[in-house]
């Protein structure tokens, strides 16, 4: 029996190898003759490093760089073995959670760390960046970060903006005479799982802006901000800066800097993992497809990292099952989706911190992989 594993993370518990290797270890125990290869799995968002760099045996990176507001945070990220590939994650310099609650505001934060990231993977030769977007605490469209990489966003006295949403309100000139040259031999692929526009009531500003500390009024002052913003880039950068493309207004913006001054293109997360790790030459040769994640949910349908294994074992006619830390009712959902049958992993009553243990939730999850192979043994031997 041969058995591909592509687990997502269990957040808190497990990382994505480390639950695949957890229902390996039931698999085995209920046959140990079963062929079973662990790939890694992530959505482009938080964990997409781990398990790129775990999963694909690349190597971590670790860097001080400008936190959100200014103070320095450290950030990892991944290259992979090419050592061309750097793997990404932008809430590592600029995610909300590095921000406590009651200091939040994107009229301040910057994603200039995001852009210091970039330009350290530059330096060590990365020519090819995978970079997940999501979980920023920013609304400054992205410029933090090209600034960092050498754009010029000056006022009309020829000097630098501020740092932050708030700075836009003086932006005049872009300019791009020091951009770090190798800039322009670089391709991004981001991943963004999210179609609004930069402005608007359906933008970044609108949307995101009061779960990151934005009231009304400076809701409305970053949304002009990064209208003007826009029409000074589609100057710069014509054909190519446009606010209204699908995902332009992810992270606050970052969607548009990567599209408009960036040889960029934004695709579904789990589409460029799926991609990277070549899961579909596995599942092609296998028997039995197994995903999960720490919740399904009706979320979970709606395309996240199982759903999207699924649909890619579907095309081989791979039947798929899936465990997970706990099951909501419109996770049945799911199963309309391509994943068979799921399992949550839970043998008793416990408190969530209980059932979060790292090594609770190895035992459950290889538990209740053992049983579910145990089963799946048992029909293939009365067919």
């Amino acid at each position: 029996m041969k058995i591909v594993v592509a687990m997502d993370s269990l957040k808190g518990s497990l990382t994505s190898l480390e639950a695949g290797h957890a229902v390996r270890e039931g698999a085995l125990r209920a046959d140990l003759a079963a062929r079973v290869a662990v790939r890694p799995l992530a959505d482009g968002g938080e964990g997409t490093v781990d398990a790129l760099v775990s999963g694909l045996n690349g190597t971590r990176r670790r860097i001080t760089v400008t936190g959100p507001m200014g103070d320095p945070v450290d950030c990892a990220y991944g290259i992979l073995p090419d050592g061309r590939t750097a793997v990404v994650e932008m809430s590592g310099a600029a995610g909300l959670p590095l921000v406590e609650p009651e200091r939040r505001d994107p009229l301040r934060a910057t994603t200039y760390g995001v852009g210091e990231v970039l330009r350290d993977a530059i330096v060590q030769g990365c020519r090819r960046f995978i970079v997940g977007i999501g979980g920023s605490a920013t609304n400054d469209g992205g410029v933090g970060m090209l600034q960092a990489l050498g754009y010029g966003f000056l006022d009309g006295n020829g000097r630098p903006i501020p740092r932050g949403a708030a700075g836009l309100a003086n932006l005049c000139t872009i300019t791009d005479d020091g951009v770090l040259p190798e800039l322009a031999q670089c391709e991004f692929k981001v991943a963004c799982d999210v179609t609004n526009p930069l402005c608007g009531e359906q933008g970044c500003s609108a949307v995101y802006g009061p779960q990151k500390g934005a009231g009304p009024a400076a809701i409305a002052r970053m949304d002009s901000w990064l209208a003007r913003y826009a029409a000074l880039a589609a100057q710069r950068c014509p054909g190519k800066a446009d606010p209204d493309h699908p995902g332009a207004g992810a992270a606050g913006g970052m969607g548009f800097a990567f599209l408009a001054f960036t040889n960029a293109v934004l695709e579904s997360g789990i589409r460029i993992v799926l991609a990277e790790t070549g899961l579909a030459d596995y599942i092609r040769e296998a028997d039995l497809v197994v995903t999960g994640e720490g919740r399904l949910d009706g979320q979970t349908a709606m395309g996240k990292a199982p759903v999207g294994v699924a649909r890619l074992a579907k095309e081989y006619g791979k039947p798929v099952i899936a465990f997970a830390g706990s099951v909501t009712p419109d996770a049945a959902a799911c199963n309309e989706q391509g994943i068979d049958a799921f399992f949550p992993i839970l043998r008793g009553i416990c408190t969530l911190q209980e059932a979060m243990d790292p090594d609770t939730a190895r035992q459950n999850l290889a538990a209740a992989s053992e049983q579910a192979f145990r089963l799946w043994r048992a029909a293939r031997r009365q067919n």
